[in-house]
């Protein structure tokens, strides 16, 4: 949403220049994640990223949050959200949590493309195919069915991509941020995943005050970098939609 980052960024260049105040860029995703590892007092967590733009798969090694995987076209909140608009669900208080209220409802569970390539996953067919179902005649599934298939679903593809990482990673502990974070089926079949697992896994998860974007994880982050001399430079401090996980040089861990 390029407007109302650029917006914001021109009120922090003049509120910096009127009260003589350094300014501190920050990475949207990085904020979600050193948040979760606050609020969770998670040590090392591998890191499942899910939200309206973004679904990525992380750990940290050497200084960087690494991307193990992530999807290939669209990200599983704004799959979500498309997916409510075409069955009328409302915006209020969010599309993904109505489908998840109305997941709760269904009893069949609908056979759908389920998309892992390796360690990336894929939802632009996976919501193709449940709208064109949703416009058939006669179906013998409701739509309730299909929000709960639909979960149980992409949610599955998201456990097994971060259970790979565990693996590679040596780890038993995983962080769950992003908006869909709160989803509580998904952190559900998160947590069984780590209770099969021996040593049984740790699930860090969190409710919707820190899941969901809001300013508190930005000024944590943001003093995080403060206190490593990281300050952004006046003609730096414009906004970046494309600034990826793994391009910030993670000074404040060791």
């Amino acid at each position: 949403m390029a407007a109302s980052l650029r917006s914001v960024a021109v009120v922090v260049r003049m509120l910096g220049q009127l009260w003589g105040k350094p300014i501190v860029g920050v990475n949207h995703c990085v904020a979600h994640i050193e948040m979760g590892r606050l609020v969770t007092k998670s040590a090392n967590p591998v890191v499942l990223y899910v939200s309206g733009s973004n679904t990525q798969v992380i750990a940290y090694m050497k200084k960087r949050y690494r991307i193990f995987g992530e999807t290939i076209n669209i990200a599983i909140g704004n799959m979500l959200d498309r997916f409510a608009r075409i069955i009328g669900l409302s915006n209020d208080p969010s599309p993904g949590y109505n489908i998840e209220c109305e997941a709760r409802k269904g009893k069949k569970l609908v056979a759908l493309p389920y998309n892992t390539k390796g360690m990336d996953v894929s939802f632009s067919g996976i919501l193709t195919n449940i709208s064109r179902m949703v416009q058939q005649k006669n179906a013998d599934w409701t739509v309730p069915d299909l929000c709960f298939s639909l979960q149980e679903t992409v949610f599955a593809m998201l456990v097994e991509i971060t259970e790979r990482a565990l693996a590679y990673c040596g780890s038993n502990e995983v962080l769950i941020v992003g908006g869909v974070g709160c989803n509580k089926r998904l952190q559900e079949m998160m947590g069984a995943m780590l209770d099969q697992r021996r040593p049984r896994g740790t699930l860090c998860a969190m409710d919707e005050r820190y899941c969901i974007d809001n300013g508190a994880m930005i000024a944590w982050t943001g003093a995080l970098q403060f206190r490593c001399g990281d300050i952004t430079p006046l003609s730096a401090s414009d906004t970046t939609q494309r600034f990826r996980t793994d391009e910030v040089l993670v000074e404040w861990r060791d």
